[in-house]
């Protein structure tokens, strides 16, 4: 029985499609950057969320005081001071 050549021959591969790279240059570029920054972005978003906390519950104050820079300000300056 003789084979058919065509059978045996690799199969082409279908043409790409034109259009956007955005999901390309997004996937290479961007997701990477995107998982490195999750972490430090995370921390600090707890850091902000446990001060307010401790700031509105521990210190019986209102929450409006936590959005002021100055608040901020006073508690870094508390930390911070020399002794």
């Amino acid at each position: 029985m003789a084979m058919n050549k065509k059978a045996l021959a690799p199969q082409s591969k279908p043409a790409k499609k034109k259009g956007s790279s955005f999901g390309r240059g997004w996937r290479r570029y961007g997701w990477p950057v995107l998982r490195h920054m999750i972490v430090p972005l995370v921390c600090v978003l707890a850091l902000f969320a446990g001060m307010s906390a401790g700031y509105v519950v521990l210190g019986d104050k209102p929450f409006s005081d936590v959005l002021e820079w100055n608040t901020w300000k006073h508690m870094i300056d508390l930390i911070f001071a020399d002794s």
